[in-house]
């Protein structure tokens, strides 16, 4: 579970992200990644899954693993960071360990 101040609330926190971000595709999700103004701020993170994900039992069920996957790289990305993952069709049938390797990839890459 991501604490209050690690998780994006507002959307024009999520619109600034989506189109000033860094983007990064892979099968299942895309990430977008930004730098914000204050680098003393903490690391937040926000997650878009539509309903042509599917129905609300399989959302929460992506929404929940995107989470889990972002508590575990929240100590390695830098304060200031931004980060919004909008999840595809194809995350509803992907497994836990394919959603971690492409956002931890995506992170990688773009967060650094």
């Amino acid at each position: 579970m991501l604490a209050r101040p690690n998780r994006l609330t507002r959307g024009t926190d999520y619109k600034t992200v989506v189109r000033r971000g860094r983007r990064c595709a892979a099968a299942h999700t895309i990430t977008y990644v930004s730098k914000t103004a204050d680098p003393s701020s903490s690391t937040r993170f926000g997650f878009i899954v539509s309903k042509q994900v599917g129905g609300a039992v399989v959302r929460n069920t992506v929404r929940r693993r995107l989470k889990a996957v972002c508590a575990e790289a929240l100590p390695a990305l830098p304060a200031g960071t931004d980060v919004v993952i909008r999840a595809l069709p194809a995350a509803a049938a992907a497994s836990f360990g394919d959603l971690r390797a492409e956002v931890s990839r995506c992170l990688a890459r773009r967060a650094a």
